[in-house]
């Protein structure tokens, strides 16, 4: 017995030194993401001062609903930042994952912070188009504050580029500012169009059009945050696959009772009933409970817990 204990914390070490260099194409690199996000925040900020000031002054509901957007989109970066940095925190009797999930719901107050700026945006340039109160607008200073949001959005989405993969938080944030690099754009060709035409009424279709992409760009935020908050299985992960990778493996005859959740948006965990054969020993399950661990690492999911029984000897319905 003493042997065996001493082969199984041999193991377990060797295992976790191994699933250490794994997933290490996940990792995600905390100071460079860190700056990003500090950096992002600096400039989008001083952006949306900027918006509301020039909105303000010329009565331009483009500019403002713009504004609106990019300061939810600061809120957004100052969450997602303090999300990553919460994971780092380690866990405690009371919060025994850490606050790892921190930056699920971040995510998911963001799609829903928003999905509420859309509406107000909506309802204004609505009012304004069936009212047909439309100010004289100058279009040139339109196009000028909008192409200053081009450079600053496309510089600040740059910086997340490398690490977008690893987080759902980054991905978000790179996002975010791509739509909004691609909103600015639209607002530098309305602005053209206002000051060539006169046709003033283009103010408030862009604020619509602004409200739609962001409502397209955050649907899918929403929907994947709220999944995991609810410990759904996490995009990307097949319940089935696993169910089948795992019980091909040699020495396993079933697998079964299996849960999938996300403990943050970058960390996946799993438990599950594994059936094998009965003569199977004490260093053979160690051995077995490896290789599972190892394949489950390759299928995204870094924390399994597996349960072992001996086949013909099926466990009892209500303990599970």
């Amino acid at each position: 017995m003493e042997q065996n204990e001493h082969s199984h914390s041999h193991t377990h070490s060797h295992s976790h030194g191994h699933a250490h260099g794994h997933h290490h194409h996940h990792h995600i690199d905390l100071k460079e993401v860190n700056r990003a996000f500090i950096i992002g925040i600096i400039l989008n900020f001083t952006f949306v001062v900027i918006e509301v000031v020039v909105g303000l002054g010329i009565h331009s509901l483009s500019l403002l609903s713009d504004a609106g957007h990019n300061l939810a989109d600061v809120a957004s970066l100052a969450l997602s930042l303090i999300a990553i940095r919460l994971v780092k925190v380690k866990s405690n009797e009371k919060f025994t994952y850490g606050y790892k999930k921190t930056t699920i719901i971040v995510a998911l107050f963001n799609a829903a912070v928003l999905l509420l700026s859309i509406g107000a945006i909506g309802y204004e340039a609505l009012h304004r188009l069936i009212s047909q109160e439309h100010q004289a607008l100058p279009g040139r200073t339109i196009s000028v504050v909008a192409a200053i949001g081009i450079v600053i959005n496309t510089v600040t989405a740059l910086l997340f580029l490398r690490s977008k993969e690893s987080d759902l938080n980054v991905k978000s944030a790179f996002m975010h500012l791509l739509s909004d690099a691609i909103v600015s754009a639209g607002l530098v060709i309305g602005g053209f169009i206002i000051f060539y035409t006169q046709l003033y009424w283009i103010d408030a279709l862009l604020s619509i059009v602004i409200a739609v992409i962001i409502l397209l760009s955050t649907w899918q935020l929403l929907k994947n945050s709220l999944r995991l908050s609810l410990d759904g299985v996490p995009e990307g992960i097949d319940l089935a696959e696993v169910k089948q990778k795992v019980a091909s493996l040699k020495g396993v005859k079933d697998f079964h009772h299996i849960h999938i959740w996300a403990i943050s948006t970058n960390e996946n965990a799993l438990t599950g009933h594994l059936v094998v054969d009965r003569n199977t020993d004490m260093a053979g399950i160690e051995l077995l409970k490896k290789t599972v661990k190892h394949e489950l690492e390759h299928l995204q999911i870094r924390h399994a817990t597996l349960e072992i029984e001996a086949e013909a000897q099926p466990c009892d319905l209500q303990h599970c």
